[in-house]
């Protein structure tokens, strides 16, 4: 479906209009990217996170507008945040492990659409494409994103929020742009 190989073009145009929320778990690294390039934009966002607001770093900051799950751990947060999403973008960096595995394996165990990232192999521009691509073609309103956390891949935090920043950019210049004949 995705290929590793894959490469959209430049200047390929997505109709990513069904996207209205970005969720995550929280956790350092690409859920924390993910957020942060949301919340500077202005775009709805939150998620669940471990009761408690655990991650990595200690206590998941207020700032981030996440629910903790009552006795939820990591797992059950993934689980969670997959179901109630309409499709879930994995940016992982290298072999799949630890929770972005747990994430991909929630997936299939929900029947739910996801797509793999391997952002070792494609730039920031091209993600972005792929996981407009992913939400265009299976009208995902509310977009999961996982990935690791930010001690088992210390560039997955800048590369989310870029990634995501250009994603949520590039849609918000799509709805912008008035409908030909229009005026």
């Amino acid at each position: 479906m995705y290929p590793d190989a894959a490469v959209v073009p430049r200047g390929y145009l997505i109709d990513v209009h069904l996207i209205t929320k970005i969720v995550t778990g929280g956790q350092t690294g690409v859920d924390r990217g993910a957020l942060d390039a949301a919340l500077k934009i202005g775009f709805a966002c939150g998620g669940w996170c471990p009761d408690g607001r655990k991650a990595e770093d200690g206590v998941i900051p207020t700032i981030y507008p996440l629910q903790p799950l009552p006795g939820a751990g990591y797992s059950g947060r993934t689980l969670r945040n997959v179901i109630d999403s309409d499709g879930t973008a994995i940016l992982h960096f290298g072999l799949l492990t630890g929770g972005s595995h747990l994430t991909a394996a929630c997936c299939r165990k929900a029947d739910k659409p996801y797509l793999l990232v391997d952002c070792d192999r494609h730039s920031r521009e091209q993600t972005a494409a792929l996981v407009a691509e992913f939400a265009d073609e299976h009208s995902v309103s509310v977009l999961n994103i996982a990935g690791p956390r930010e001690s088992q891949a210390p560039r997955a935090y800048s590369f989310a929020f870029d990634v995501v920043t250009r994603l949520l950019l590039d849609f918000q210049r799509e709805r912008t742009v008035p409908e030909a004949g229009a005026g």
